[in-house]
């Protein structure tokens, strides 16, 4: 596909871009209305939902991307897909879905979701730096991978053990959002249809967004950093986007949250991880700075999700504006 993309005419480039962004955004939905309601038959607290299975479905194009570009050495698009995502989830999905509707914020996720995901971006700048098992430096390394994918083990581990304690204890856990009432039970066969279909379609679709944008962007003179900052991190981030201003509309903002952090926390610990145990991946300069600014913006979240254990309008529109100021900063860079 790569190859016919690359030799199209830059109309028809075009018209695959937009292919590319419907399947991403069907198959998002697909995935998650089959494995939310396999969970739910399963009696899986919405919390594990939010931050497991939505988040790991809507990362699809984010794993693929980051792994084929590590394979074939293309690392300044692996780690920028993944940071330029995790910055567009949290000021543009979150901060969109403010502006939406006001997110009223859970205990949980001030003083666990949102210190982990700050963690785990600390964590990838940190070994990025260091480069264990790499002479050569600013490297993830194969070590660094299998130490990401510890972490995200240990995250999925940590999880289901509150999930199965608040079961035992016969309470409910403090959810993201009360995805439980409104979860469309379908039959087990059509849910495995809907989650084997739309994972397909969220691959395929991200793998022809990207090779699309990838090509737009090389004919009007970007850099690969640039490419996977803008143009590659909102593609493969439209199923966030979407699944969380649905859940707006659906008055279900809280669970909108939980998706975009528990999604970074993945996209750094297993897309990352992954890339890494697979291939080395070279970290740039620019890549410092932007797991810096990723930081900042984690900071600025927590303090807004802090101060009244909500995000309202006016902070949804400060965070949609900081990146829209980050976006114009790193195109004339």
């Amino acid at each position: 596909m790569e190859k016919f993309i690359n030799n199209a005419p830059f109309a028809l480039v075009l018209v695959f871009l937009v292919i590319g962004f419907v399947l991403l955004i069907k198959g998002a939905d697909f995935f998650v209305e089959g494995s939310s309601s396999v969970a739910k038959r399963l009696h899986v607290p919405s919390i594990i939902i939010g931050l497991t299975i939505v988040a790991m479905g809507t990362s699809l194009p984010e794993t693929a991307v980051s792994v084929s570009a590590s394979l074939t050495g293309n690392n300044e698009l692996a780690v920028s897909n993944v940071v330029g995502s995790n910055i567009f989830n949290l000021m543009v999905v979150i901060g969109v879905c403010a502006v939406l509707a006001t997110v009223n914020v859970a205990k949980e996720t001030i003083k666990r979701d949102i210190p982990l995901s700050l963690i785990c971006a600390a964590l990838l700048m940190l070994l990025g730096i260091i480069g264990l098992g790499d002479k050569s430096g600013m490297t993830l390394g194969h070590l660094d991978g299998v130490i990401l994918l510890g972490f995200f083990a240990g995250y999925i581990f940590y999880m289901i053990k509150i999930a199965l304690k608040a079961s035992r204890e016969g309470r409910k856990v403090e959810i993201e959002g009360g995805l439980d009432e409104d979860i469309k039970l379908i039959s087990v066969p059509l849910s495995i249809l809907f989650i084997v279909g739309g994972a397909a379609a969220i691959a395929v679709g991200g793998d022809i967004t990207v090779d699309a944008a990838a090509r737009i962007a090389s004919d009007l003179g970007m850099s690969q950093t640039l490419i996977g900052l803008t143009i590659v991190s909102i593609g493969t981030s439209l199923p966030e986007l979407v699944t969380s201003i649905v859940a707006a509309k659906k008055d279900e903002v809280d669970m909108a949250l939980g998706n975009a952090i528990g999604s970074n926390v993945f996209n750094i610990l297993m897309v990352l991880g992954m890339a890494s145990a697979i291939s080395p991946v070279s970290i740039i300069t620019e890549n410092i700075i932007d797991l810096c600014v990723l930081i900042v913006f984690t900071v600025c979240v927590w303090i807004f999700a802090g101060t009244k254990k909500k995000i309202g309008r006016v902070e949804g529109i400060c965070m949609v504006a900081f990146y829209a100021a980050y976006a114009v900063y790193i195109i004339i860079r």
